[in-house]
Parts: C-alpha cells; structure tokens; sequence
C-alpha cells in the first residue's frame, strides 16, 4: 500500500480539467518527481496540462518554492550587498561579461551562477572557457571568497541547485512544453533564487533572435517573474529589451571575450556600452548604491581591474592572447545604400553552424569561430563593401552558415529609425 500523500493521476487530472493544484499537491509532485515517485512520462503529461491550461500566480510562486526546496540554497555571507542578474538569450549576448565586474567595482557582490549555450544563444561560460586556463566550476567556499574578495564571481551552478528544474528542464525540451509562461518563470527563478542574491535584474529579450519574438509575451514572462521574485522575497526587476539585431559586432566565443575587454576598457559598441550601463543602474539600485554611477566607473578603468582579478581568481590569463580562427570568409555587400536589416536569429544560426554553439549538452564548441558583424542596420555601405567575417576552425561548414544567412540581411537607399535598445521596465507592484 502506498505511503504516498498524492497520487500522480490525480494531480494530472487535477490540472488537466482546468483546476487549480493545491500547495501540498504541489509541492509533493516535486519532490516525488525528484525522488523518482512521479515518473516522467507522468510529468510529461502534468507538463502539457500547464502549458495548455497556466497557473495563476500563487501556483506558479508554489511551484518555484518547491523546486528551489529540492535542493540547497546558497547562504552567501558577504559584507557586501549582493545583486545578480540573468539574461533570457540572445544573440551577441555578452552583457554579463562586463556587467559583473562594473557592479563589483560599484560597491555591490554579483554572484552570477551561469550555464552554457544550446541552439543559437551563446552561452556564457563556452565564451569564458576561451581564455587560458579559466575554471567554471567553483566550490561554495571559492564563491564565497571571490566575492568577498574580489565582488564577482561567474561560473558554473553547483550540482546541488535546484534539482528538480534539471530533471523539469531536460522533459520540457523532449516534449514540446519548453514555451510554457509558468515552466520558464519558474525554472529560471528557482535557480536565481537558490543562488541566494537579495535583488535579482532581469533581462528579458524580445525579438527574432529572443526566445520570445513578441513584446507581449516578454511583458508577461517579465511580470511573471518579477512577481515569483516579489513571493519569495528577492527584489525583482526586469527590463525589457530588444533583440531584433544582434548586440555588438561579435557573436561566438572568444571574439565576445575580446568585445567584452574593449568595453571595460573604455571602448566598446554603443548599444553593448548602452545596456551595461542600463543593466548596471537597475542592480545598483536594488543593492542600495544608486548614488554611484556606473558610466563613471566603466570610464575610469576599475571595471577592467576588477575584470582582470575576477578571471585570475578562477585561474585564467587576463593578459594572455586569445583563440584565433583557422580560416575567415567575408560577406560582402553588393550594392550601395544603406544596411536595413540584419537578422539576429539568422546571425546565431550561422555562428551555431560555424561552430560557437552546440546541438546538444555534450557537444564541444569552438573557441575562436561565430561571427562578427561589420555593419550595423542603418550605417551606410559600398558595393564590395565587407558585411560580415565568418569565423571557424572547420572551412566545411561555411556553406552552411552562408546558407542560414541567405536573406539575413537587407540593403535599402534609407531605412526607418531603429527601435530603442530598451523598450520597458517591469518592477515589483
């Protein structure tokens, strides 16, 4: 006879019909899914009821707070005020590379626990694996020292957070439940919450190249967790951003490394420098500090040292030459006019195919390839005129690269004003 106070059909049916779940439901469904009592196929189907049928609020908060209760929450004991912030993807995406050591040199501890990258978003410990010698994973007493000692630290989650989500994550790829509002809010907030900031940034995409290709579905993935953070007690904002074009000029690995550096050190893309800077005020003003400013920080150089004693402290080279590709193509313009557009999910398709990014969890990437975007929409261009740099280290993929970017982009003899790099911000209500 069963010891169990649920059974799993009935938590399915529960929610299939169109039914709330209860909080003890929901929080045995968890963890027996964890300890192998529900069994997949049973969470499947639980997976498929919500994605048809939602969750209110208070479901989606109980549903976070047990997956975060699966497993361990970080107890950070820093003198600091401590802030993080994650991203939802996208293409170009190396924000936390800077961001990290500027809020560090503001005053703030950032712990930014990452993953790596699948499909067309790049991720951001492949980008940092590309200098010599750097380390992801990290011990909780190595996390707990850099930041008191450093202010920053980005590496790899320890295996102890959040094990349901990783059971829950891998389902929901194989089952077509992946877009479901209330699986992605409560999936990334259950880690951010286990990784025990008190004020949390969200960056939340929209656009081709985003997971979310509308604004109206960002704004209600932004207010969903904003909201989950609000339950659980964690400071919660969101901003909402654009990721119709890819962000910088590099897109891969160590180019987004070598992109990063010139920002810290005072140079940089616009739009890459725009939302550090934006990114930044948001995490200073939740930790308290909003009477630094983080443009002056970045000019003055300290964001760079700080980046320089983060990426020693994990046992890399700060100074040491990064990756460089075997073999270049060069996309060339074939008209005069003006660039109009440039997509940003074909630029990740063809940087993925290059060889930046990877198909499944355990395939290898390469260091030096993606691609780097000469032109952004709206500067002019010459017939012949270079567009993009191909880079990788397999010459056979090219054709399919250039494939992927067939119609990516578009020359006109006057384009229509781009949209703003930022487009809202979502704070607890």
């Amino acid at each position: 006879m069963s010891t169990e106070a649920f059974a799993a059909i009935d938590v399915i049916r529960a929610k299939r019909d169109g039914g709330r779940l209860g909080d003890e439901q929901i929080d045995w469904v968890i963890d027996a899914y964890t300890r192998g009592v529900v069994a997949e196929e049973q969470m499947s189907a639980l997976a498929m009821a919500i994605f048809l049928r939602g969750m209110d609020t208070a479901e989606i908060a109980r549903w976070t707070g047990a997956m975060i209760g699966s497993g361990e929450r970080l107890a950070l004991k820093v003198d600091r005020p401590t802030v993080d912030k994650h991203s939802t993807g996208g293409v170009g995406d190396k924000i936390t590379l800077p961001l990290a050591p500027l809020v560090a040199a503001c005053g703030a501890a950032v712990p930014q626990l990452s993953g790596r990258g699948l499909g067309h978003t790049g991720g951001t410990l492949d980008k940092l694996e590309s200098i010599p010698g750097w380390r992801a994973a990290l011990s909780t007493e190595e996390i707990t020292r850099q930041l008191s000692e450093v202010g920053a630290v980005i590496c790899a989650a320890t295996s102890g957070l959040a094990p349901a989500d990783k059971k829950l994550y891998a389902l929901r790829d194989v089952t077509g439940t992946v877009e479901s509002i209330p699986l992605i809010a409560s999936s990334i907030m259950s880690k951010k919450i286990a990784e025990g900031a008190a004020g949390l940034v969200l960056d939340v995409k929209s656009g081709s190249g985003a997971f979310m290709k509308t604004l109206e579905d960002s704004r209600e993935l932004a207010r969903t967790m904003v909201d989950i953070g609000a339950a659980h007690g964690v400071a919660t904002t969101a901003v909402l951003t654009d990721m119709s074009v890819p962000l910088g000029q590099a897109v891969g690995n160590a180019i987004e490394v070598a992109e990063s550096v010139e920002v810290l050190r005072g140079g940089g893309p616009a739009d890459v420098v725009e939302l550090t800077v934006a990114l930044a005020r948001e995490m200073l003003a939740l930790a308290g500090l909003s009477s630094v400013d983080p443009a002056e920080v970045l000019a003055s150089g300290r964001a760079y040292e700080t980046w320089c004693r983060m990426i020693a402290a994990q046992g890399g080279d700060p100074e040491a030459p990064l990756p460089s590709p075997a073999h270049m193509h060069v996309v060339s313009a074939r008209e005069d006019g003006v660039l109009a557009t440039l997509d940003a999910y074909a630029v990740g398709i063809a940087a993925w195919r290059l060889g930046a990014g990877r198909a499944r969890k355990e395939d290898p990437v390469q260091a030096a390839a993606g691609v780097r975007c000469l032109v952004k929409p709206g500067e002019p261009v010459a017939a012949g005129q270079p567009l993009l740099e191909l880079h990788t280290d397999t010459p056979d993929a090219v054709p399919a690269a250039l494939a992927a970017l067939d119609g990516a982009y578009s020359v006109a003899d006057a384009v229509a004003e781009r949209s703003p790099l930022v487009f809202d911000t979502v704070r607890s209500s």
